[in-house]
This record gives structure tokens, sequence and C-alpha cells, in this order.
């Protein structure tokens, strides 16, 4: 128990130093502003996480679907990659020592599934900055989620359930692969419907502009 709380807190120092280091490196002149405002996203992810949150297919009901990508997405169309990130790994540490059941795994799949597809999309947006741009970000986004967390599957998952690789690579295309796509899609749609009026509400924040 003593070693988990020390890992917890170590965590915490470090990621907290790390959403730091970012605003630093925005080179803005009201840093304090950044960070307070890259905090509340963070928190709102951890809430959407808790709140919103329900299977998307009958066959993997473990699987669950949440808006916590949607929200962090904000950080990354604001700020950037680096930023979109730094809230990727505050919000899954948030949510690692609060409504944490699967441990240090856990952790690491909620932080590589989040910050695949927010700093995809947000690093192809940001290349433009206009809808195409921003539509090509979301989709390749998805894209990159669903590859990693195929991977991570195969990889990881035998390996936390104790289980044979071979009984994994069967759900890997028919469980995976439609869950990861469909969660990026529902995220990305999402995000299109707020995306406008919100860079136009929180245009003293970050180097965003307001989309066409």
């Amino acid at each position: 128990m003593i070693p988990f709380i020390i890992l917890k807190h170590y965590f915490s120092v470090l990621l907290c130093k790390l959403l730091v280091k970012v605003c630093e490196l925005m080179n803005k002149h009201d840093r304090i502003k950044d960070i307070v405002f890259l905090a509340m996203i963070s928190a709102l992810a951890l809430v959407s996480a808790l709140i919103i949150k329900f299977p998307l297919m009958p066959s993997a009901p473990f699987l669950k679907f949440d808006v916590k990508d949607a929200v962090i997405f904000v950080a990354g169309f604001m700020y950037g990659p680096l930023a979109a990130l730094g809230v990727s790994a505050l919000a899954a540490l948030l949510q690692f020592l609060l409504a944490n059941d699967s441990g240090i795994i856990g952790f690491f799949m909620n932080l590589l599934s989040t910050a695949s597809f927010v700093c995809t999309a947000s690093f192809i947006y940001r290349l433009g900055r206009n809808r195409k741009a921003l539509i090509l970000g979301l989709i390749f986004g998805a894209l990159a989620m669903t590859a990693i967390m195929i991977l991570w599957n195969y990889i990881i998952t035998p390996i936390f359930m104790g289980i044979p690789r071979a009984a994994i690579v069967p759900m890997l295309f028919t469980i995976f692969l439609p869950f990861n796509l469909l969660k990026g899609g529902i995220n990305a749609i999402i995000i299109l419907l707020y995306i406008k009026p919100l860079s136009s509400a929180l245009s003293g924040f970050g180097d965003n502009k307001t989309l066409p």
C-alpha cells in the first residue's frame, strides 16, 4: 500500500511539473491564466469521463465510451499538441488517483489513447488552421488512436490479464478495432459541433483563431 501511495505522489509531482513546463514553452505573457485554463480543461475532462460513460458495443460491455477526448482537444486547438499532451497526462493522472480500477496499466492505456487522438488531431489542424485541416486532423487522430490501441491490446493485454496472446488476436479486429473507430468518430463529431462557437468565445486564450 505504501509503495502505491508513493507512486501516486511521484506521478502527481511529475505531471504537474510537466503542465507548468508546457505553459512556459508557450512563451505567453499571461502564463498563470494559461495554467489555470489548462487545469480547468483537465478537471472538466475528468468530470466528463466519470459522468458520461457507457458501452458502445453489446459484445464488449467492458469497453466504455466517454467524451474526455473531445474535451481535451480544446487544449490542443487553443495551444497546440504539446499542451494537449500535458492536459492528457494530467487528466489521466486525476483519473488514476480518483477513479482507477486497473492500476498503473490503466493509467498508461488511458494516457496513450487520449494523447494519440488529441495530439495527432491538433498537430494536423495547426498546420492549416482551417476547417479542412481540422477534419483531416480528427480523421487521422481517430486512426492513430485505433492503431495504437490495437498494438497496446496485442502486446500488453495478454500480460495484464494473464491469458495467451492467441486468445486476444481474434478480438483485435472484431472488438478493439470497431470500438476505437466508433469512439474516435463520435468524439470527432462532437468536436466539429462545438469548436467554431467555442473558438469565438475563447478568443482571448491561446493563439487560436475563429474557424471560418
